[in-house]
């Protein structure tokens, strides 16, 4: 269910929404941001099945191993199994991982507030594991880091991430794009950022 529907079935007025809008423009990361830097301590969850984190031993990603020496698109999102985020983001750069790759692309790499065995579940249902990297931020640090945290309570979310992406190189920010609700789409898509890089 699309989170403008979730809104209007639960009674969200458009000041509501409104508000989710003006949170976002305050963002602490920008063109020329060193994620390395400005989350030093930050590790993400590569979406894996419980068997494969038990075996793993529950290994955690630092931001470093992700980005340095690496060109990457890093897109972010409410979370796995919404709306818009499973029937627009995602395929937006699933549709266009060969145009990525020819652009010299390393990785693309999905990340959203969940756990790593939701981001495996639902990167298996979309069928995009195979051309995108999926990272859980399951207690949000990474989101936190770069002050792109949402309160989506009213929403039945709970805290979550903004959407969001990013073209990163060796850790640095060259392109970021943020939505204005994280209900909209019109900036954070693979073809928007593929006409960036």
């Amino acid at each position: 269910m699309a989170l403008s529907v979730l809104l209007k079935q639960t009674g969200l007025t458009k000041s509501m929404v409104n508000s989710f809008r003006a949170s976002r423009a305050y963002a602490s990361v920008a063109v020329g941001t060193d994620l390395i830097s400005a989350a030093p301590d930050v590790s993400l969850q590569k979406a894996r099945s419980w068997d494969e984190g038990v075996s793993s031993k529950f290994a955690i990603t630092p931001l470093k191993d992700i980005f340095k020496d690496k060109k990457v698109v890093i897109f972010g999102l409410p979370g796995a199994y919404t709306g818009v985020c499973s029937a627009q983001h995602v395929p937006s750069y699933k549709n266009n991982i060969d145009k990525f790759k020819a652009k010299g692309i390393d990785s693309v790499i999905c990340v959203a507030v969940n756990d790593p065995y939701v981001m495996n579940g639902w990167a298996e249902k979309l069928q995009a594991k195979e051309a995108i990297e999926f990272y859980g931020d399951f207690d949000g640090s990474l989101h936190k880091s770069m002050d792109l945290m949402i309160d989506l309570s009213s929403a039945l979310l709970g805290p979550r991430s903004h959407r969001w992406s990013a073209y990163v190189v060796d850790g640095k920010i060259k392109v970021f794009n943020l939505e204005k609700a994280p209900s909209e789409f019109e900036v954070s898509g693979g073809e928007v950022i593929l006409g960036q890089i």
